[in-house]
């Protein structure tokens, strides 16, 4: 089978593997509190997607870490949300 040509944005190395393309990591460091590293993807299908790591610490007693969990899941969802709308094709007005 023929592999697909790299993208622009593709690792060209050993990141690509079973047909997928993979970017070299993004990443964000706030050392001693937080790390992510996002990384784009295309499949061996032509989907892209981004995937998205996320490091956190956490507070040192457990109802402080569990109110920095649930802030941190709400935000998650919000972003999540605002992605996969923002990828949504939007409707043709009438008239154009």
């Amino acid at each position: 089978m023929k592999r697909p040509d790299h993208t622009d944005w593709c690792g060209r190395d050993h990141r690509c593997n079973l047909g997928e393309h993979r970017s070299p990591e993004i990443v964000v460091d706030l050392p001693g509190r937080a790390r992510a590293v996002l990384v784009r993807v295309r499949t061996a299908a032509g989907r892209e997607h981004a995937e998205v790591r996320v490091r956190v610490a956490l507070a040192g007693t457990e109802v402080a870490a569990r109110r920095q969990l649930v802030g941190l899941l709400g935000d998650l969802r919000d972003t999540v949300t605002r992605a996969a709308i923002a990828a949504r094709p939007r409707p043709r007005q009438a008239g154009r």
